[in-house]
């Protein structure tokens, strides 16, 4: 294996001076420079990373927490996040927790061992006793952790409340809503906001409320329980566009026609939403900007001691698809 020493050996410096050339610290002559980085792709050179970051306090490596890599949202987030590390020269490091804390934690001692530089996570399990004792910077993405931690998020009970009110305006008059898991804080949002525009309707009641986890087969079958007892319903407000898909599938199964027999807004606006027939009506994220800001962030808060935490929220849109009718459309029951 080349060392720095064969480096200097063949350039005909001191090994002090190839440090010098590739940190790019401390002045040295343009020739010998040249005759540096010569040597290096002469003998095709890489440093040990693991022992660069041990001797600079630094591994240049980002890590991102996400709860389920199967649901398309987080791989969008990703990209978005892995761009912008890379970009500026750190290796991105993709971990699925699951939203489970022992899975947390894990990762947590691991890449503490490694000197990672930071972590961008998105939980709603992880503890703020846990986050304590992290000495390193993190940024919380999609959901907030704690009100001392930066984080990055949508305005997820507005957005909410905008899906229903879509509804009712096209003509919607029993909108149930399809909602995630009771401990993730973005459904609690998001509940809240269709809650918000329901709970005084004479025509409400809390069974039009099922959970889908955040998965496609659940909520799968919870739409078809819910439409089975409700068959009145005619709307219907779900909490991610991956349960959308799958009321969708239900519907289908159902023989209910979407949208003529009933309409249905998600939330998030991935990219599979639009390769359904029919496409999903959508509450879009933002979801390559706010990645990207979380990123901005996490290495703002890496290169600045005196870094400051910060909310920042990003506003949803409503994107109109083929799930949902056309406004002024009559209902075919």
């Amino acid at each position: 294996m080349t060392t720095i020493k064969d480096v200097a050996k063949l350039a005909g410096v001191s090994t002090a001076t190839v440090s010098r050339v590739m940190n790019g610290t401390g002045y040295v002559n343009p020739s010998t420079k040249k005759k540096v980085n010569s040597a290096i792709k002469q003998l095709d050179y890489r440093p040990n990373d693991v022992a660069r970051s041990l001797f600079k306090g630094k591994s240049k490596m980002i890590a991102l927490f996400v709860p389920d890599i199967m649901n398309p949202f987080f791989p969008e987030l990703a990209r978005a996040v892995e761009d912008v590390t890379n970009h500026h020269g750190y290796t991105f490091i993709l971990c699925n927790t699951d939203d489970e804390i022992e899975k947390e934690q894990t990762y947590l001692n691991a890449l503490q061992q490694k000197s990672v530089d930071g972590i961008i996570i998105v939980s709603s399990t992880i503890t703020k006793e846990l986050i304590s004792k992290i000495k390193i910077p993190i940024i919380a993405l999609d959901r907030i952790i704690g009100a001392n931690m930066s984080s990055v998020t949508v305005n997820n009970r507005e957005g909410a409340r905008e899906a229903v009110r879509y509804l009712k305006s096209i003509g919607c008059q029993r909108i149930a809503h399809i909602c995630g898991p009771d401990h993730v804080i973005n459904t609690a949002e998001r509940m809240k906001g269709y809650l918000d525009e329901v709970k005084d309707e004479d025509w409400f009641l809390s069974s039009y409320i099922v959970s889908g986890e955040y998965y496609f087969q659940t909520a799968t079958q919870a739409m078809k329980k819910l439409l089975t007892v409700h068959p009145e319903i005619d709307g219907i407000f779900v909490g991610n566009d991956l349960m959308g898909v799958g009321v969708l599938k239900g519907a289908k199964e159902l023989g209910i026609r979407v949208p003529d027999e009933l309409s249905v807004i998600a939330f998030d606006g991935i990219m599979l939403g639009e390769t359904t027939t029919p496409s999903l009506t959508t509450m879009a994220q933002p979801i390559y900007e706010i990645g990207a800001r979380a990123a901005e962030m996490l290495l703002e808060q890496i290169n600045d001691s005196k870094y400051q935490s910060k909310r920042e929220e990003f506003t949803v849109q409503l994107i109109e698809r083929q799930s949902t009718r056309k406004r002024g459309e009559s209902i075919d029951r």
